[in-house]
């Protein structure tokens, strides 16, 4: 394996960890989910997506310990 694969191969892990751990990635997910189920429905930009999230996050709170 080549230092070229090496270093591609390790740069992908990391921008995938970045990705999942500041919540990028989820709305790649719903994306995703929201064509398999609604095929026909508009998806909804990742602005209308975070207002859709943030309205349900203040619909149902969540204790929190902290």
């Amino acid at each position: 394996m080549t230092v070229t694969v090496r270093v591609r191969r390790w740069a992908r892990a990391v921008r995938w960890y970045l990705r999942e751990l500041t919540g990028e990635a989820e709305y790649d997910r719903y994306r995703e989910r929201h064509l398999r189920h609604h095929p026909l429905a508009p998806v909804p930009t990742r602005r209308e997506y975070e207002v859709l999230r943030s309205r349900h996050r203040e619909a149902h709170p969540q204790g929190r310990c902290c």
